[in-house]
């Protein structure tokens, strides 16, 4: 998609996360939240590698949102926690979110984003999978136990937020810092690079507006 000489694509956010839709509205890039009919099943996956599975799954929930539009471009994101060959998905409740900081304290684990750009016309995807490394170090037991009384692990992969309390965990990380928070700005830029959308270009549309 080649958008010189012609306006610039919409583009449409098919995830709910509002961890994604504030770091697109920091980079003051214009998009609207659209719903995916996609339901779903890692383990239709179970065969790929962890970045193909974050991957597929993030083309899949943009592609079926794209059916829903006549043009514009469909971004659709999946992260998912690694530790060796163990995906940690969000905490099913309380006991999940303490077994899952027990087992990542004191050691290194890989966040994987997979990214995924659709246009809407052509039906053409692009997709990438961002994998960041981030170190905790140990936590104690009274640490883990105030942290799953608050509100943060329970919506989290891996039951933890880098961007809230839990960023007092993190010793360091090696990557993409908003890879872990859910959202690779980098790579999403190159994938609009890719279909031919220069993302400066939205903000210098958005500044002719405002």
């Amino acid at each position: 998609m080649k958008t010189k000489g012609r306006p610039l694509p919409p583009l449409y956010l098919a995830s709910q996360s509002p961890r994604r839709q504030q770091i697109l509205t920091e980079l003051q890039i214009p998009f609207t939240v659209i719903s995916s009919p996609y339901k779903e099943d890692a383990t239709e996956f179970a065969h790929l590698s962890q970045g193909e599975q974050a991957a597929k799954l993030a083309a899949l929930k943009a592609f079926h949102a794209a059916g829903q539009r006549s043009e514009g471009l469909v971004i659709g994101a999946d992260t998912i926690v690694v530790l060796i060959d163990r995906i940690l998905g969000k905490p099913r409740d309380r006991d999940d979110a303490r077994q899952m900081l027990q087992t990542l304290s004191g050691e290194v684990h890989e966040v994987i984003t997979g990214i995924s750009l659709v246009d809407c016309e052509a039906l053409t995807t692009r997709s990438h999978a961002e994998v960041t490394k981030v170190s905790f170090r140990k936590l104690t037991e009274a640490e883990i136990l105030y942290y799953i009384n608050t509100p943060e692990p329970y919506d989290k992969a891996g039951a933890y937020a880098i961007q809230g309390l839990a960023g007092l965990f993190v010793e360091r990380i090696e990557g993409c810092y908003f890879n872990v928070v859910g959202f690779p700005v980098v790579a999403f830029s190159n994938l609009l690079r890719e279909a031919g959308v220069d993302i400066l270009e939205y903000l210098r549309q958005r500044g002719k507006t405002s």
